[in-house]
Protein backbone atom coordinates (compact mmCIF):
# COMPACT_ATOMS: atom_id res chain seq x y z
CA UNK A 1 0.00 0.00 0.00
CA UNK A 2 1.52 3.55 -0.75
CA UNK A 3 2.52 5.52 1.58
CA UNK A 4 4.71 8.46 2.55
CA UNK A 5 6.08 9.62 5.86
CA UNK A 6 5.02 13.24 6.90
CA UNK A 7 6.55 13.66 9.92
CA UNK A 8 6.81 11.67 13.29
CA UNK A 9 5.31 11.55 16.76
CA UNK A 10 7.31 10.19 20.29
CA UNK A 11 10.35 8.50 17.85
CA UNK A 12 7.58 6.87 15.49
CA UNK A 13 7.15 7.69 12.08
CA UNK A 14 3.80 9.29 11.23
CA UNK A 15 2.53 8.03 7.63
CA UNK A 16 0.02 9.28 4.90
CA UNK A 17 -2.08 6.77 2.79
CA UNK A 18 -2.42 8.20 -0.97
CA UNK A 19 -3.49 6.99 -4.15
CA UNK A 20 -2.24 7.69 -7.72
CA UNK A 21 -4.39 6.64 -10.60
CA UNK A 22 -3.94 7.53 -14.39
CA UNK A 23 -1.20 9.36 -16.11
CA UNK A 24 -0.92 13.46 -17.13
CA UNK A 25 -1.24 15.94 -15.37
CA UNK A 26 -1.76 15.68 -11.60
CA UNK A 27 -5.53 16.62 -9.71
CA UNK A 28 -4.84 16.38 -6.29
CA UNK A 29 -7.93 15.81 -3.87
CA UNK A 30 -8.16 16.84 -0.42
CA UNK A 31 -11.03 15.26 1.45
CA UNK A 32 -13.89 17.20 3.40
CA UNK A 33 -14.25 16.21 7.04
CA UNK A 34 -14.66 13.22 8.28
CA UNK A 35 -14.51 11.46 5.09
CA UNK A 36 -11.48 10.04 3.63
CA UNK A 37 -9.73 10.20 -0.23
CA UNK A 38 -12.35 7.36 -0.99
CA UNK A 39 -15.09 10.12 -1.30
CA UNK A 40 -13.71 11.24 -4.39
CA UNK A 41 -14.38 8.44 -6.00
CA UNK A 42 -16.95 9.43 -8.74
CA UNK A 43 -14.65 12.35 -9.56
CA UNK A 44 -11.11 9.69 -9.86
CA UNK A 45 -13.12 7.51 -12.52
CA UNK A 46 -14.02 11.17 -14.37
CA UNK A 47 -10.63 12.18 -14.29
CA UNK A 48 -8.46 8.94 -15.41
CA UNK A 49 -10.89 8.97 -18.37
CA UNK A 50 -10.45 12.50 -19.11
CA UNK A 51 -6.72 11.89 -19.35
CA UNK A 52 -5.42 13.03 -15.94
CA UNK A 53 -3.46 11.68 -13.11
CA UNK A 54 -5.81 11.88 -9.76
CA UNK A 55 -3.95 11.59 -6.66
CA UNK A 56 -6.01 11.11 -3.20
CA UNK A 57 -5.39 10.82 0.52
CA UNK A 58 -6.62 10.12 3.74
CA UNK A 59 -5.36 13.27 6.29
CA UNK A 60 -3.41 12.14 9.43
CA UNK A 61 -6.09 10.49 11.93
CA UNK A 62 -8.62 9.37 9.32
CA UNK A 63 -8.79 6.34 6.85
CA UNK A 64 -5.83 4.40 6.59
CA UNK A 65 -3.34 6.81 7.28
CA UNK A 66 -1.68 7.10 10.98
CA UNK A 67 -3.52 7.67 13.95
CA UNK A 68 -0.90 10.39 15.57
CA UNK A 69 -2.70 12.46 19.40
CA UNK A 70 -1.55 15.49 18.09
CA UNK A 71 -1.22 17.54 14.81
CA UNK A 72 -4.83 18.24 13.84
CA UNK A 73 -4.02 22.05 13.66
CA UNK A 74 -4.32 23.62 9.88
CA UNK A 75 -0.71 24.35 9.82
CA UNK A 76 0.18 20.69 10.20
CA UNK A 77 -2.41 19.36 8.00
CA UNK A 78 -1.20 21.65 5.03
CA UNK A 79 2.55 20.17 6.17
CA UNK A 80 1.36 16.73 5.00
CA UNK A 81 -0.13 17.91 2.39
CA UNK A 82 3.19 19.99 1.29
CA UNK A 83 5.41 16.47 1.73
CA UNK A 84 2.63 14.77 -0.64
CA UNK A 85 3.25 17.13 -2.98
CA UNK A 86 7.16 17.19 -2.50
CA UNK A 87 7.85 12.91 -2.30
CA UNK A 88 5.35 12.56 -5.54
CA UNK A 89 7.42 15.73 -7.08
CA UNK A 90 4.08 16.68 -8.56
CA UNK A 91 4.21 19.63 -11.14
CA UNK A 92 1.70 21.79 -13.29
CA UNK A 93 -0.55 20.53 -10.68
CA UNK A 94 -4.51 21.22 -9.80
CA UNK A 95 -5.71 21.18 -6.27
CA UNK A 96 -9.02 20.40 -5.19
CA UNK A 97 -10.44 20.69 -1.71
CA UNK A 98 -14.16 19.81 -0.63
CA UNK A 99 -15.85 21.55 2.62
CA UNK A 100 -12.64 21.33 5.45
CA UNK A 101 -10.31 20.49 2.49
CA UNK A 102 -10.94 23.78 0.56
CA UNK A 103 -9.41 25.30 3.88
CA UNK A 104 -6.01 23.05 3.77
CA UNK A 105 -5.86 24.40 -0.39
CA UNK A 106 -6.19 27.75 0.54
CA UNK A 107 -3.43 28.04 2.98
CA UNK A 108 -1.20 25.40 1.16
CA UNK A 109 -1.27 28.41 -1.92
CA UNK A 110 -0.46 31.39 0.23
CA UNK A 111 2.18 29.33 2.12
CA UNK A 112 3.52 27.58 -0.47
CA UNK A 113 4.22 29.60 -2.94
CA UNK A 114 6.38 26.93 -4.69
CA UNK A 115 4.60 26.79 -8.89
CA UNK A 116 3.41 23.36 -8.27
CA UNK A 117 -0.56 24.27 -8.68
CA UNK A 118 -1.46 25.47 -11.59
CA UNK A 119 -4.99 25.59 -10.39
CA UNK A 120 -7.28 25.74 -7.76
CA UNK A 121 -11.14 24.19 -7.50
CA UNK A 122 -13.07 24.32 -4.22
CA UNK A 123 -16.09 22.02 -3.69
CA UNK A 124 -18.18 23.43 -0.97
CA UNK A 125 -15.53 24.72 0.94
CA UNK A 126 -15.85 26.25 4.33
CA UNK A 127 -13.72 29.50 2.44
CA UNK A 128 -13.05 32.59 3.06
CA UNK A 129 -14.51 32.32 6.34
CA UNK A 130 -17.40 30.53 8.15
CA UNK A 131 -17.18 31.85 11.64
CA UNK A 132 -19.52 35.09 12.80
CA UNK A 133 -17.13 38.11 13.75
CA UNK A 134 -17.71 41.58 14.46
CA UNK A 135 -15.73 42.19 11.07
CA UNK A 136 -17.74 38.92 9.46
CA UNK A 137 -21.35 39.37 10.87
CA UNK A 138 -23.15 37.07 8.61
CA UNK A 139 -20.88 34.20 9.56
CA UNK A 140 -21.72 31.50 11.72
CA UNK A 141 -22.28 31.61 15.56
CA UNK A 142 -18.94 29.79 17.34
CA UNK A 143 -21.35 28.06 19.93
CA UNK A 144 -22.41 25.93 16.58
CA UNK A 145 -18.91 24.52 16.42
CA UNK A 146 -18.64 24.17 20.45
CA UNK A 147 -21.47 22.49 19.77
CA UNK A 148 -20.56 20.06 17.80
CA UNK A 149 -17.21 19.76 19.75
CA UNK A 150 -19.34 18.83 22.67
CA UNK A 151 -21.54 16.31 21.08
CA UNK A 152 -18.52 14.56 19.49
CA UNK A 153 -17.31 14.10 22.87
CA UNK A 154 -20.60 13.04 24.11
CA UNK A 155 -21.55 10.25 21.61
CA UNK A 156 -19.18 10.47 18.49
CA UNK A 157 -21.26 7.70 16.35
CA UNK A 158 -24.61 9.53 16.76
CA UNK A 159 -23.18 13.22 16.14
CA UNK A 160 -21.25 11.27 13.27
CA UNK A 161 -24.31 9.76 11.91
CA UNK A 162 -26.33 13.39 12.27
CA UNK A 163 -23.40 15.17 10.53
CA UNK A 164 -23.66 13.02 7.68
CA UNK A 165 -27.30 12.98 6.97
CA UNK A 166 -26.88 16.44 6.67
CA UNK A 167 -24.33 16.43 4.75
CA UNK A 168 -26.50 15.15 1.86
CA UNK A 169 -29.93 17.25 2.59
CA UNK A 170 -31.51 13.08 3.67
CA UNK A 171 -34.77 14.67 4.28
CA UNK A 172 -34.95 16.25 0.58
CA UNK A 173 -32.99 14.02 -1.49
CA UNK A 174 -34.44 10.88 -3.07
CA UNK A 175 -32.89 7.74 -1.73
CA UNK A 176 -32.00 7.03 -5.81
CA UNK A 177 -29.97 10.39 -5.23
CA UNK A 178 -28.42 9.21 -1.72
CA UNK A 179 -28.78 5.85 -0.70
CA UNK A 180 -28.77 4.07 2.62
CA UNK A 181 -25.93 2.22 1.64
CA UNK A 182 -23.96 4.95 0.68
CA UNK A 183 -24.56 6.35 4.08
CA UNK A 184 -23.52 3.87 5.71
CA UNK A 185 -20.00 3.49 3.66
CA UNK A 186 -19.59 6.96 4.72
CA UNK A 187 -20.58 6.16 8.77
CA UNK A 188 -18.19 3.22 8.40
CA UNK A 189 -15.66 4.84 7.26
CA UNK A 190 -16.02 8.23 9.46
CA UNK A 191 -16.72 6.13 12.61
CA UNK A 192 -13.16 4.58 12.05
CA UNK A 193 -11.31 8.00 12.15
CA UNK A 194 -9.37 8.73 15.58
CA UNK A 195 -11.68 10.66 18.07
CA UNK A 196 -9.42 13.06 18.54
CA UNK A 197 -8.62 13.75 14.94
CA UNK A 198 -12.41 13.83 14.25
CA UNK A 199 -12.83 16.19 17.69
CA UNK A 200 -9.63 18.59 17.17
CA UNK A 201 -10.40 19.27 13.08
CA UNK A 202 -13.85 21.44 14.14
CA UNK A 203 -11.57 24.82 14.28
CA UNK A 204 -10.15 24.02 10.89
CA UNK A 205 -13.30 24.99 9.06
CA UNK A 206 -13.08 28.45 11.37
CA UNK A 207 -10.01 29.43 9.56
CA UNK A 208 -9.99 33.15 8.77
CA UNK A 209 -8.70 32.34 4.96
CA UNK A 210 -9.21 36.13 3.66
CA UNK A 211 -5.57 37.52 3.93
CA UNK A 212 -4.78 33.69 2.07
CA UNK A 213 -6.83 34.32 -0.97
CA UNK A 214 -5.96 37.65 -1.96
CA UNK A 215 -2.19 36.16 -2.03
CA UNK A 216 -3.35 33.26 -4.43
CA UNK A 217 -2.80 34.45 -8.23
CA UNK A 218 -3.48 31.10 -10.08
CA UNK A 219 -6.62 30.65 -11.99
CA UNK A 220 -9.56 29.53 -9.30
CA UNK A 221 -13.19 27.66 -9.93
CA UNK A 222 -15.68 27.73 -6.92
CA UNK A 223 -17.83 24.67 -7.27
CA UNK A 224 -21.11 25.25 -4.60
CA UNK A 225 -24.58 23.97 -4.09
CA UNK A 226 -27.24 26.44 -3.57
CA UNK A 227 -29.01 23.71 -0.63
CA UNK A 228 -25.65 23.49 1.37
CA UNK A 229 -26.95 24.46 5.17
CA UNK A 230 -23.58 23.47 6.25
CA UNK A 231 -21.58 25.63 4.54
CA UNK A 232 -24.57 27.82 2.90
CA UNK A 233 -23.03 29.23 -0.69
CA UNK A 234 -23.83 33.41 0.50
CA UNK A 235 -21.11 33.39 3.41
CA UNK A 236 -18.57 30.50 1.57
CA UNK A 237 -18.52 29.80 -2.30
CA UNK A 238 -20.29 33.25 -3.33
CA UNK A 239 -17.56 35.39 -1.35
CA UNK A 240 -14.73 32.99 -2.56
CA UNK A 241 -15.79 33.80 -6.18
CA UNK A 242 -15.19 37.35 -6.19
CA UNK A 243 -11.36 37.21 -4.91
CA UNK A 244 -9.42 37.97 -8.52
CA UNK A 245 -9.23 34.61 -10.89
CA UNK A 246 -11.71 32.85 -9.30
CA UNK A 247 -15.18 31.77 -11.32
CA UNK A 248 -18.24 30.43 -9.16
CA UNK A 249 -20.18 27.78 -10.78
CA UNK A 250 -23.72 27.49 -8.38
CA UNK A 251 -25.33 23.89 -8.70
CA UNK A 252 -29.02 24.24 -8.03
CA UNK A 253 -30.50 22.42 -5.10
CA UNK A 254 -27.47 20.91 -4.63
CA UNK A 255 -26.01 19.78 -0.88
CA UNK A 256 -22.55 19.60 1.10
CA UNK A 257 -22.14 16.40 -0.42
CA UNK A 258 -22.67 17.62 -4.02
CA UNK A 259 -19.14 15.31 -5.32
CA UNK A 260 -21.52 12.63 -5.07
CA UNK A 261 -25.26 13.84 -5.68
CA UNK A 262 -24.33 15.63 -8.39
CA UNK A 263 -20.96 14.19 -9.27
CA UNK A 264 -22.35 15.06 -13.56
CA UNK A 265 -22.07 18.60 -12.58
CA UNK A 266 -18.97 18.61 -10.44
CA UNK A 267 -16.88 16.53 -12.78
CA UNK A 268 -18.48 18.79 -16.04
CA UNK A 269 -16.92 21.60 -14.52
CA UNK A 270 -14.28 20.18 -12.68
CA UNK A 271 -13.17 19.29 -16.20
CA UNK A 272 -14.32 22.20 -18.27
CA UNK A 273 -12.27 24.59 -15.99
CA UNK A 274 -8.84 22.14 -16.11
CA UNK A 275 -8.87 21.55 -20.17
CA UNK A 276 -9.01 25.51 -20.12
CA UNK A 277 -5.21 25.58 -19.32
CA UNK A 278 -4.09 22.40 -20.23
Amino acid sequence: MPYITVDSHKSENIRIYYESHGGGRPVVLVAAWPLTGDEWEKQTYALIRAGFRAIHYDRRGFGRSDRPSSGYDIETLVSDLHHLFEKLDLRDAILVGHSMGGAEVARYLSTHPNGRVRQAIYVAAVNPYLLKTPDNPEGLAGSIFEGIQAALLADRPATIAGALNGFYNGAKMPSTVIGKDKLSADFIAASQASPIATHDCVPVWLTDLRQDHEAIAIPTLVIHGTDDPGAPIEITGARTALYPNSTLVAIQGAPHGLNWTHADQVNRAMIEFISKFS
